[in-house]
């Protein structure tokens, strides 16, 4: 042996690398019973948030196809429209869920006509995050939602220049108000500032949506929010959000 060099016996490479087997074999079967963290896991709105979420979200965006057969698979019926529009206004993702009373997934005064990424992050959001929240703090499931629109040609802010709003697309959903199963309605504008149980809620909820869609602006964001949340699934890549 020369000097300077030390040898590394076999039986610790064999340890090492048993080591490393082991841990691989045993991060395999961890991505198996948790698929919301697994990116090469089909995306399933049975699945809480996780960390491969917001990857499964973008290609649900990308491809309506792949986002239906989701929908389909959660047993959610839905209409696919036909495109309507043109140019920046251009809607070629019409995605209609039906309504469906034992998950809450009821949009008043009208189904909710957006892509089908809204949709099933809308389906993700009330069956993670507002039905659970619904019955902790309020003691009751939400019964339908109340929404104030989906599509909206028109540039961020509503003026003659900047960036093209979600909404033109279809692409985002305003929502203004929750309906218990009890009859109680929860409103973002009257209840969000409050201290008690429906504004703990509201939070949880905001909160929640910062899970599962692109954006969420909420009344803390600016005034123009005061009345409702605003979710969208806009693209920016790698997953980034934005939570207000």
């Amino acid at each position: 042996m020369k000097a300077g060099r030390r040898s590394f016996p076999l039986d610790r490479v064999a340890i090492t690398l048993l080591v490393l087997a082991a841990l691989v074999f045993a991060g395999r079967h961890w991505l198996r019973d948790h698929p919301q963290h697994n990116p090469w896991a089909p995306f399933a709105i049975d699945d809480p948030p996780g960390w491969a979420t917001a990857g499964k979200l973008v290609a649900l965006r990308d491809d309506p196809a792949l986002c239906r057969g989701a929908l389909g698979r959660a047993g959610i019926d839905y209409a696919a429209l036909p495109p309507v529009g043109s140019g920046q206004c251009l809607r070629a993702d019409r995605t209609v869920i039906a309504p469906d009373a034992a998950r809450g997934l009821s949009l008043v005064p009208r189904p909710a006509d957006a892509t089908c990424a809204v949709g099933a992050g809308l389906a993700v959001w009330l069956r993670h995050s507002v039905q659970p929240a619904a019955q902790r703090v309020l003691g009751s499931p939400v019964a339908r939602i109340e929404h104030l629109g989906t599509a909206s040609c028109r540039r961020i802010g509503g003026g003659e220049a900047g960036s093209w709003s979600e909404h033109t697309t279809g692409n985002a959903i305003d929502i203004a108000a929750f309906v218990l199963a009890d009859g109680r309605r929860i409103v973002v504008r009257s209840d969000w500032s409050g201290d008690g149980d429906a504004a703990t809620f509201l939070r949880l909820v905001r909160d929640g949506a910062c899970e599962v869609f692109a954006t969420t602006l909420s009344p803390d964001y600016n005034a123009a929010h005061a009345d409702h949340f605003h979710l969208d699934q806009a693209g920016r890549g790698r997953g980034w959000k934005a939570c207000s």
